[in-house]
């Protein structure tokens, strides 16, 4: 099973070559540098959010990370981060996106994850969608059958399951004409309308999208701010912490838990972009200004990944590389500060048997083990934990790829 990525970073078709997610790990890494060059200024950054005894171990795994995996899922945009083109450009975009992957594959430069993201499927643009769709795949093709692991279409602007349902129909023509494995490509849906989040009788529409999809769903993804700009909130107020987003985080994790479909949440578009460009030239307040301007943004963005993570999305979207900075300090920083704790309480429980137990003030029974092993689960696939670190918690490495609480007890028992 393809681990879940923390992130997805999207990026515009015609910019997209094979080593484009080290290109962007490099540039994170001079942001780190410049803004965050060791812990104590990363942890003045964030507003000392993080502990003074997780800081150096956060800014050392970002490092790490920025160096060795800086992406761990990228589309190739045709969409929004495309912008308007020439049906010739489009064409074009496609073959040469399609090709690199293929060169990308042979060089093993590809980020764990990666797909692409077509246009909406509906009266005006949906021709162009599956053109471009059905261009790429014969692109790639053409060079090699074996696409990468897991690989995606991201649906985005839905407003009927008929799309969802369009799309899979497609896909499974163009994989039995261009010789392709039986569902070797997914589909992710972009949750960004009203109407593809509560249909008109009120019924909470996911299921129905997720089921059009035909087996091939594997990631439902919150666009936060078509989907708030859509019910006329105002463009001021369309962040992450809307109170319509927490109720499109909800609805998507009460329908959608136990069916194995992953969930990822929107953007933060405030971005750590500098005002005055260059470095050489700069004057000590142009240097101090940009440095407010970035520190600002990952404040922002470090807080909301810390809420979509503390909600359960273990997902979310990057839309700029320094932004990698904020996202994995974010992540590392969330589970290291709860390792202690959590390792004492699976650790108690297991030891007992799975009877019930109070730690401390915490009273744990079967539904708290199952949250607990979770958090090692996430930390490890995430590599914020260490093999190491979660072994604290009293699991063997083999117990905790089982990903159920109630197996292990069981085999203990047993």
């Amino acid at each position: 099973m393809i681990k879940q990525p923390v992130h997805t970073v999207a990026g515009g078709a015609h910019l997209f070559r094979r080593d484009t997610a080290a290109k962007l790990g490099r540039i994170a890494g001079r942001y780190l540098d410049r803004y965050a060059p060791d812990p104590a200024a990363l942890r003045e950054t964030l507003g000392t959010r993080v502990p003074p005894g997780t800081a150096e171990a956060v800014h050392r795994r970002v490092r790490v990370k920025l160096e060795r995996e800086p992406v761990e899922c990228f589309l190739i945009d045709f969409e929004d981060g495309f912008g308007t083109r020439s049906e010739a450009e489009e064409d074009d975009a496609a073959a040469t996106a399609a090709r690199e992957v293929a060169a990308g594959v042979a060089a093993g430069s590809l980020p764990p994850s990666l797909g692409i993201r077509i246009k909406s499927l509906d009266e005006v643009t949906g021709e162009r969608a599956l053109r471009t769709l059905e261009l790429f795949l014969a692109a790639y093709a053409r060079t090699r059958r074996d696409l990468p692991d897991g690989f995606t279409v991201l649906l985005p602007k839905i407003i009927a399951a008929g799309q969802v349902e369009r799309l899979s129909e497609v896909l499974t023509r163009l994989e039995t004409t261009l010789g392709l494995p039986e569902e070797v490509v997914a589909i992710d849906l972009m949750i960004e309308t009203p109407q593809s989040l509560v249909a008109p009788d009120g019924r909470i529409a996911v299921p129905e999208l997720v089921a059009a999809a035909g087996g091939r769903c594997r990631t439902v993804h919150l666009g936060a701010y078509d989907l708030t700009g859509a019910v006329a909130v105002a463009a001021e107020d369309q962040t992450l912490g809307h109170p319509l987003c927490d109720v499109a985080r909800q609805l998507l994790q009460l329908s959608l838990a136990g069916t194995g479909v992953r969930l990822s949440d929107g953007a933060t578009n405030v971005l750590p972009v500098e005002p005055h460009r260059g470095e050489t030239a700069l004057s000590p307040a142009e240097r101090a200004e940009n440095m407010a301007v970035v520190h600002r943004a990952w404040r922002l963005h470090y807080s909301d990944v810390r809420r979509s993570l503390s909600q359960g999305f273990y997902q979310s979207w990057d839309l700029h590389p320094a932004q990698l900075v904020s996202r994995f300090a974010a992540v590392f920083s969330f589970f290291l500060e709860g390792l202690d704790a959590a390792a004492s309480r699976l650790d108690r429980f297991v030891t007992a048997a799975g009877q019930a137990v109070l730690t401390g003030s915490v009273f744990d029974d079967e539904a708290s083990g199952q949250g607990l092993l979770n958090f090692f689960h996430r930390g490890l696939a995430s590599g914020a934990l260490t093999p190491e670190e979660a072994a604290r918690s009293g699991l063997t490495a083999a117990e905790l790829e089982t990903r159920s609480f109630r197996a292990i007890l069981e085999r203990r028992r047993g």
